[in-house]
C-alpha cells in the first residue's frame, strides 16, 4: 500500500481526496496536516511514500514547507496539488524539491496515476501544468538556439508511457487508448503531454519517431 498524506488547510478538500482515494486498494491516506507547520513533526512519527502539499496555507505555505520538508527527508516525494497553475508556481515547487503537479481540478484516474507514477520515481504533471512548462521549455530552447536530442532510450519511461507511446504509434486515438487500458481519456492527454516534455519533442510524430528508433513497436 502506498502511504499518503494531505497537506491542505481546506477540510473540504482533504475530505474530497479521502472520498476519492477510498475506492483504491493500493493507496491508505495515512493523515491529515492542515498547515505546513504541521508536517515535519507529522514525518518524524509516520511513515510517509507520498505527500500531497497545499501551495496557499496560513502560518507557511506550500513552497516553504516542501523546501523545509525536502532538507529533512531528502527522499520524500512531494506532489503539489493546487488550484495555480501560474508558471511562477510551477518554478518555485520544482525548485524546492516536488516531483510532482496536479490541478484540483483533476478526478480519480489521474489522481490514482500521479500517486503511482511518483511512488515508482518518476515525475507527473497535469496536462494543463505539462502544456505550461513544454513552452517555457521551447521558448528557452529558441532562445539558446539549442534543440534536444530527446532521450536515448526507454529507461526514464514508466511501463504505462511505454504501453501508450506504442499505442499512439499505432494510430490509436486517445479515447481507444482509454478504452484498451481501462483508464480515462484525459489520462491519456495527460500522459502524451508528459511524454512530449520528457522526450523533448513537439508532437505525435516525435514520439512515433522515438518509437521506431527505440524498437518499441516489434
Amino acid at each position: 500500500m502506498i502511504k499518503l498524506l494531505i497537506v491542505d488547510d481546506h477540510k473540504i478538500i482533504r475530505d474530497g481526496i479521502k472520498a476519492m482515494l477510498s475506492e483504491s486498494d493500493s493507496v491508505e491516506i495515512v493523515g491529515e496536516c492542515e498547515n505546513g507547520k504541521e508536517v515535519v513533526p507529522f514525518l518524524k512519527s509516520n511513515k510517509v511514500d507520498i505527500i500531497f502539499m497545499d501551495i496557499n496555507m496560513p502560518e507557511q505555505n506550500g513552497i516553504e514547507t516542501t523546501k523545509e520538508v525536502i532538507e529533512n527527508f531528502p527522499a520524500a516525494k512531494i506532489i503539489a496539488l493546487t488550484m495555480h497553475n501560474q508558471e511562477s508556481y510551477i518554478t518555485k515547487m520544482l525548485k524546492v524539491g516536488a516531483v510532482g503537479y496536479v490541478l484540483k481540478n483533476t478526478g480519480f484516474d489521474e489522481i490514482l496515476d500521479a500517486i503511482t507514477t511518483v511512488n515508482s520515481g518518476h515525475s507527473y504533471f497535469s496536462g494543463d501544468v505539462s502544456e505550461i512548462m513544454m513552452s517555457k521549455y521551447m521558448k528557452t530552447s529558441s532562445e539558446n538556439n539549442y534543440i534536444n536530442p530527446g532521450m536515448s532510450s526507454t529507461e526514464d519511461l514508466t511501463s504505462r508511457e511505454q504501453e501508450i507511446i506504442i499505442l499512439i504509434s499505432n494510430e490509436l486515438t486517445n479515447n481507444e487508448i482509454a478504452e484498451e487500458l481501462h483508464i480515462s481519456p484525459r489520462t491519456v492527454d495527460t500522459h502524451r503531454r508528459n511524454l512530449l516534455q520528457k522526450l523533448g519533442v513537439k508532437n505525435t510524430a516525435g514520439l512515433v519517431k522515438f518509437a521506431v528508433k527505440n524498437n518499441m513497436l516489434g
